[in-house]
């Protein structure tokens, strides 16, 4: 019986290592070696928080005939509850995770085993070494405080976050419920974070030292104010862009969305616009990072289609880049010039988040979100 054991545990350890060997050679293996066997594969999975990966579905298979891309349009938070889901029932669904909302996906998939990272050789040495570790960044993306250019031809008509809290602004400021989308409790959180910047904002704004009225600090004051001011909360990023961007309003509201939203401006009929001079910050800048199901059941597929997602070997990244080379999106690659249309990274006046010091409050901070709703 011993020896029975101990064969079965010997036959295991072989299959486990076998597996690891086989990850090492497709880790070091750039698209030209991974096609032939992503080939034979013929599909891949990807989870994706940005509907924009249909795009990249046409675009990888116009690339590399044969393998069946397979998009799904699913949001940070979604995407996490799935995972986690997926894992506890044994199954890995998909093979590559592209997803924001990094102070959970490091502690809650990542440090769980239930993503893996990877890098493809051929861009290692071209991303900066804060965006390899402890997962791949191909972007930065944001959530900030945008107005309507069109009804504000001069300018942004805020310039301290604090204003959003007056009479001025009542019911004229529109996020997503940010108990509904991770991003908006990045940015919630990073508000707290940033209590000491609310502060000297608060008394630039109003000429005096902040009362914290029982609040814990500036930040939960800010927060606590904006609620009572009858903040507009949406379903969508989407939702927030109409309500705001929308063309021929006299008077339109101002609220937190995507800054690379105002790609579609002209399709959408919006006048989006980022309000950078915001005080103390128009909001904040993540990353939108990509990784491996810990199993992806098509390997080398997944890793065919996260070297694409970091683009071509052309100027501004190809097809696969195409997508977010836009106003807005911040793409990680250093032999890739910043966007004309975009303002420059080290212009942009965004906060940028630290995963791990968001993910201590994270979930403090949705308690005090929803007390207040």
């Amino acid at each position: 019986m011993k020896l029975m054991k101990a064969t079965r545990l010997a036959a295991v350890c072989i299959l486990v290592s076998s597996a690891a060997q086989a990850d090492d050679r497709l880790n070091e293996m750039g698209p030209e070696e991974l096609l032939p066997l992503a080939q034979e594969e013929g599909t891949v999975t990807v989870y994706s928080f940005t509907s924009r990966i249909g795009r990249v579905e046409t675009a990888f298979e116009e690339a590399y005939p044969g393998i069946d891309l397979q998009g799904f349009d699913i949001s940070s938070t979604e995407q996490i509850a799935r995972l986690r889901a997926e894992a506890q029932a044994g199954v890995a669904n998909a093979d590559v995770i592209y997803i924001s909302d990094t102070p959970v996906v490091l502690t809650e998939l990542l440090e769980t085993g239930i993503i893996a990272p990877y890098v493809p050789p051929r861009v290692a040495d071209r991303v900066d070494p804060e965006y390899r570790s402890p997962l791949l960044a191909q972007r930065l993306s944001t959530k900030v405080l945008m107005y309507n250019e069109d009804a504000n031809p001069d300018g942004a008509p805020v310039s301290n976050l604090w204003q959003l809290t007056t009479d001025e602004w009542r019911g004229r400021v529109v996020m997503v419920d940010p108990l509904q989308r991770g991003d908006y409790l990045d940015l919630m959180t990073e508000i707290v974070l940033r209590s000491d910047d609310m502060a000297t904002a608060y008394e630039a704004q109003f000429g005096e030292a902040i009362a914290l009225d029982g609040a814990a600090n500036a930040g939960e004051k800010f927060i606590a104010d904006l609620f009572a001011n009858d903040v507009i909360l949406v379903g969508s990023t989407d939702d927030v862009n109409v309500a705001v961007g929308a063309i021929g309003q006299d008077n339109p509201p101002v609220g937190f969305t995507s800054y690379s939203d105002r790609r579609d401006n002209e399709d959408e009929g919006w006048a989006l616009q980022v309000a950078n001079a915001v005080e103390p910050a128009p909001g904040i800048i993540f990353p939108a990072v990509l990784a491996l199901s810990a199993e992806p059941g098509n390997p080398a597929a997944a890793r065919l289609v996260i070297d694409f997602l970091m683009g071509d070997e052309s100027e501004t990244g190809g097809p696969g880049l195409a997508p977010f080379y836009v106003a807005g999106d911040y793409v990680t690659r250093t032999d890739i010039p910043p966007h004309p249309d975009a303002v420059p990274l080290e212009d942009f006046t965004a906060w940028r988040i630290a995963p791990a010091e968001t993910a201590k409050i994270r979930a403090e901070i949705g308690d005090l979100i929803l007390t207040l709703q």
